[in-house]
C-alpha cells in the first residue's frame, strides 16, 4: 500500500499524477473549493478583525468525510493544489479540515504537470504561504461584505423578481459597458469622401497589372463631385518614390488575457471556453498553469524552443528573447502559457487541438526572428490640381516569425475600411520610375461615415479591465459569466441596417453619380449593459461611486498583493475599507429615493395620459397612466419592451404601439385566439390554454392562419406525451425523456421502475396515494414510489 496520500483539485489532474508518481503516492481529488463562508451573519464576526467563520457545503461533506478517513491510513500528506493564492487557499482549508499542522503539512507547486516538473516539486516541498493564504481571505471576505450589505439595499431601491446582487469587480465591469454604451448613444455620425484611384502599369514580367492609390478625405458632397470632375483629361505622374526598411518583431507568449483575446479573434472562443479548454490542456500535462500574468520564459523551456525553431526552420530563424511584464505585480504564476514538450504538436483531442494549436505557435514565435519587410510609398501627381494621390505596398524580405503566427487586432465586424487599409499596406507594386506617365483605369470618391469606438467583446472588456487593473487572471472569466447570469448584461449579434452612401466615378473621361445600398452596423458577439445594468450602475455610481472608481478598484487588487507579499495586515485592510462602506449603507439606505430608471416619454394623444419607461418586476416596461392617480378605479397599463427596445432610447411612438396587446386575432373553433406577452415571452391564448409563439412571430403583426398551425402542432406534440388523464383532479401521466411520472399542477412525481412498464394501468388511487407520498416526504434526491 502506498505511504502518501497526494490531494489535488480535479480528478483528472489527479490521474495524470499519480501515473507519474507510482506506487509510493495515491493521489486524490478535493474537486476544488470545499469549505465556503457560512451564509449566517455573512459567514464573518465583525467584533473580531473580520475573523471568517468556515463551513463545509452540502455537496462537499461526502469528499470531505472521505479525505478525512483516507488521511488516517497514511504515513503523509502532502498538499498539490494549484500554485496561485486560490490554489494556496485550498491546501489551507485542506490542511484545517484534515487536522494537519499548516507549519509542517508538505504542500507541493508546480506550473506544468510532468514528470521532470512533478518529481522537482516533491524534492522541494515547502509549507503553506500563510500571505497567500490570507490575501485570498481578504479577497473573499471584502467581496462578500460588499455583496451581503449591498445587494439588499438594490433589492429595497430598485426591486426585480428573485433579486439583485452587486460585486465589487462585476459592478466595475457593468460601468465599462454602460459607459460604452452611452458613448455609443452620443455619438453624432457624420458622412466623408474618401477618394481612390486604380492604375494599371507593366510588371517584371512586362505583364500589366493594377494597384490602387488614395487620396485625402474630402468632407463636402460638392467638393468631392468637383475634384472628380477636375482629374478628367489629367496626367498623373509618379513624382516621387520611398523604399524604407522595417520590421516586425513577435508578440512576447501568452498570458491568461492575452490568450483570451486572441482565441477570440481566432477561434471566436469566449472566455469561459478558453479557460475551459485551457484546464484540460493544463491537467492533461500539455501545457503549463493557465492562469498567470507573467510572460517570462524558464531558460529550460527557451533552449527547448530554440532547438524546435533550428530543427523544423534552421538557425536563421531562432532569436533568444526574454520579456518582461509591464505589471510589477504579475504574480499568479511564474510563467508564461506555453506547452509542456514543444516537440509535441498534436494533444489526440480534437477539442481542445485548436487551443494547442494557438500556444505552440505563440510560443515558437516569441523565439523567433523578426521578419524584414521593405515598404515602397508612391506619390502620384495630377496635372489638373495640386492634390496627390499616394499608392503603398510592403514586401517581406524574410519572413521570420510571421512562417508560424501573426496576431490578429481587434475591429469592427463591419469595418471594411480598416481591411482596405491593411490590404493596401500589403499589395504588391508594379516596378515604378519618378516622371512615369501611368494609366488610369478609374477614380472614385466613396462617401463613408464616421463610428463611435466599438462596443466590448469578452476579449476586449478583459483587456480593458488588464489594462485598469481591475480583476486579476483567476477572475476575469467568472465576472463576465456573472454579470451575464445576473442579467446586467447579454451577448448581442446585430445584423445591421441597409445605408445608402453616394459614389462619385470617374472612367473613360465620364464622370457618374450613383446611389449604393450597404449593409451598415453589423455586429457580432458584443456585450451590451441590459437596463436593468443600467439602472444599477447608474444608482451605484450616485451612491457608492467609490466601488465604482477604477482607480480605487485597482487600488484594493494592489492591496492585495501587498498581504500576498507580507507587507500588509489583512483585517486592516479591511477595516479600512469596511468602515466607510458600512456608513454608505446605512446612509442610503435611509436617505435614498426608490430608483427604477424612470424615463417620461410623453402624452398618449388619444388618452392624454403620460407615457414612461421604466424597470417593472421582471424587467423593463412602458407604463401609460400614472401609479398615483386620484381616479383608483383607473389602473395604469403596462407593456413589456421589445428585446431590441431600451429604456433610455425608446420613442414615444415606439412606447404606443406596445399597449396593442392583448390584441384578439379571431376565432378558432368558435373560441377567441389572444395574442400578448407574458414573462417568459410572447404567446397565443385558446381555450383557456398557453401556447408560446415562434421566436420569427412578431406578437403585434401575428395572424389567424399562422397561429392555427401552431395550437395543432401542439397539442399533437402533447397527446403524443399524454399517457392517461384525470381530467376532474388535474393529474396527468406524461411520458418524458427519462419515462413516464405524474404531473399535478407544476410538480412532477417519479415512478418506480416496476410502475414505468405500465403507466396506463396507474388508477386514481393510486396517483394520488404516489403525491401523497411524495409531498408528505420530499427526497433530497430523486425518489420513487413501489407498488406494494
Amino acid at each position: 500500500m502506498a505511504k502518501n496520500l497526494l490531494i489535488v483539485e480535479s480528478p483528472s489532474k489527479a490521474k495524470t499524477i499519480e501515473k507519474i508518481l507510482g506506487k509510493d503516492f495515491e493521489v486524490k481529488s478535493c474537486f476544488g473549493h470545499i469549505r465556503d463562508l457560512a451564509k449566517d451573519k455573512m459567514g464573518i464576526d465583525l467584533e473580531n478583525n473580520y475573523l471568517p467563520k468556515y463551513i463545509v457545503p452540502d455537496d462537499k461533506k461526502k469528499v470531505v468525510a472521505e479525505l478525512q478517513k483516507m488521511s488516517e491510513k497514511f504515513d503523509e500528506i502532502w498538499l498539490a493544489s494549484d500554485e496561485d493564492r486560490e490554489g494556496e487557499s485550498i491546501s489551507w482549508h485542506l490542511a484545517e479540515v484534515l487536522s494537519l499542522d499548516s507549519k509542517t503539512t508538505k504542500r507541493i507547486v508546480f506550473h506544468e504537470i510532468t514528470a521532470p516538473a512533478i518529481k522537482h516539486a516533491i524534492k522541494n516541498p515547502r509549507i503553506i504561504d500563510m500571505n497567500l493564504v490570507n490575501s485570498q481571505q481578504a479577497r473573499r471576505v471584502l467581496d462578500r461584505l460588499v455583496g451581503f450589505e449591498l445587494s439588499p439595499v438594490l433589492w429595497k431601491k430598485i426591486g426585480m423578481q428573485g433579486g439583485l446582487s452587486a460585486g465589487r469587480v462585476q459592478s466595475v465591469a457593468v460601468r465599462l459597458l454602460v459607459e460604452k454604451e452611452l458613448e455609443i448613444r452620443k455619438f453624432k455620425v457624420s458622412s466623408f469622401f474618401k477618394t481612390e484611384a486604380i492604375f494599371k502599369s507593366k510588371d517584371m514580367q512586362q505583364k500589366m497589372i493594377s494597384f490602387k492609390a488614395e487620396g485625402k478625405k474630402i468632407n463636402v458632397d460638392a467638393d468631392a463631385r468637383n475634384f472628380i470632375e477636375q482629374c478628367k483629361n489629367a496626367l498623373f505622374t509618379v513624382k516621387d518614390i520611398q523604399v524604407k526598411a522595417g520590421k516586425r518583431t513577435p508578440a512576447a507568449p501568452f498570458t491568461t488575457s492575452s490568450l483570451q483575446q486572441e482565441a477570440s479573434r481566432k477561434l471566436g472562443y469566449g472566455v469561459s471556453k478558453t479557460m475551459l479548454l485551457a484546464q484540460k490542456l493544463y491537467e492533461n500535462g500539455d501545457i503549463t498553469y493557465m492562469r498567470t500574468d507573467s510572460v517570462s520564459l524558464s531558460e529550460t523551456a527557451m533552449l527547448s524552443i530554440q532547438n524546435q525553431i533550428t530543427s523544423l526552420y534552421g538557425s536563421s530563424y531562432c532569436q533568444s528573447r526574454k520579456y518582461k511584464n509591464k505589471n510589477e505585480s504579475a504574480q499568479e504564476a511564474h510563467e508564461a502559457i506555453r506547452p509542456t514538450n514543444m516537440a509535441n504538436q498534436n494533444t489526440g483531442n480534437p477539442d481542445t487541438q485548436k487551443l494547442y494549436d494557438l500556444i505552440w505557435k505563440r510560443t515558437m514565435a516569441s523565439q523567433m526572428s523578426d521578419a524584414q519587410l521593405e515598404k515602397t510609398v508612391v506619390s502620384i501627381g495630377i496635372s489638373t490640381n495640386q492634390e496627390q494621390l499616394t499608392a503603398s505596398g510592403e514586401v517581406i524580405r524574410f519572413d521570420g516569425f510571421l512562417r508560424v503566427f501573426q496576431e490578429d487586432k481587434e475591429h469592427d465586424d463591419d469595418d471594411d475600411d480598416n481591411a482596405t487599409e491593411a490590404d493596401q499596406d500589403n499589395a504588391l507594386l508594379p516596378p515604378l520610375t519618378v516622371g512615369q506617365q501611368l494609366d488610369l483605369v478609374n477614380m472614385k470618391a466613396i462617401e463613408r461615415f464616421t463610428k463611435p469606438s466599438a462596443r466590448y467583446t469578452e476579449a476586449s472588456l478583459v483587456k480593458k479591465m488588464e489594462e485598469l487593473g481591475i480583476g486579476r487572471p483567476s477572475t476575469y472569466a467568472p465576472t463576465i459569466s456573472t454579470i451575464v447570469k445576473r442579467k446586467y448584461a447579454e451577448k448581442r449579434d446585430k445584423e445591421g441596417t441597409a445605408r445608402n452612401y453616394i459614389l462619385y466615378t470617374l472612367k473613360d473621361q465620364v464622370v457618374s453619380k450613383t446611389t449604393e445600398v450597404e449593409n451598415a452596423g453589423v455586429e457580432r458577439g458584443k456585450l451590451c449593459p441590459t437596463d436593468l445594468g443600467e439602472v444599477v450602475n447608474n444608482f451605484l455610481i450616485e451612491h457608492f461611486k467609490n466601488i465604482l472608481d477604477y482607480g480605487f478598484t485597482a487600488q484594493i487588487e494592489n492591496e492585495f498583493d501587498e498581504i500576498a507579499e507580507g507587507k500588509k495586515v489583512w483585517f486592516k485592510m479591511i477595516d479600512d475599507f469596511y468602515k466607510p462602506f458600512h456608513h454608505s449603507i446605512s446612509y442610503t439606505t435611509e436617505h435614498a429615493e426608490r430608483n427604477v430608471g424612470e424615463r417620461v416619454l410623453g402624452i398618449d394623444p388619444k388618452t392624454q395620459k403620460q407615457v414612461i419607461a421604466r424597470m417593472g418586476k421582471y424587467g423593463p416596461i412602458v407604463q401609460l397612466g400614472s401609479s398615483s392617480n386620484d381616479d383608483k378605479t383607473e389602473k395604469p397599463k403596462y407593456a413589456s419592451l421589445q428585446p431590441n427596445q431600451n429604456i433610455a432610447t425608446i420613442s414615444l411612438g415606439d412606447a404606443l404601439v406596445l399597449f396593442n396587446l392583448p390584441r384578439t386575432i379571431g376565432l378558432y373553433e368558435d373560441k377567441d385566439v389572444i395574442i400578448n406577452i407574458g414573462r417568459f415571452g410572447p404567446y397565443a391564448q385558446h381555450d383557456s390554454k398557453f401556447y408560446s409563439l415562434k421566436k420569427e412571430m412578431d406578437p403585434y403583426a401575428v395572424e389567424l392562419d399562422e397561429i392555427v398551425p401552431l395550437i395543432d402542432e401542439k397539442r399533437k406534440m402533447k397527446s403524443e406525451q399524454t399517457i392517461k388523464t384525470f381530467e376532474k383532479e388535474k393529474i396527468f401521466i406524461l411520458r418524458g425523456p427519462y419515462g413516464p411520472y405524474i404531473k399535478k399542477g407544476l410538480k412532477n412525481y417519479k415512478l418506480s421502475k416496476e410502475l414505468q412498464e405500465h403507466p396506463e394501468k396507474i388508477t386514481l388511487e393510486e396517483a394520488l396515494a404516489i403525491i401523497e407520498e411524495l409531498t408528505k416526504n420530499p427526497p433530497k434526491k430523486r425518489r420513487t414510489f413501489k407498488k406494494k
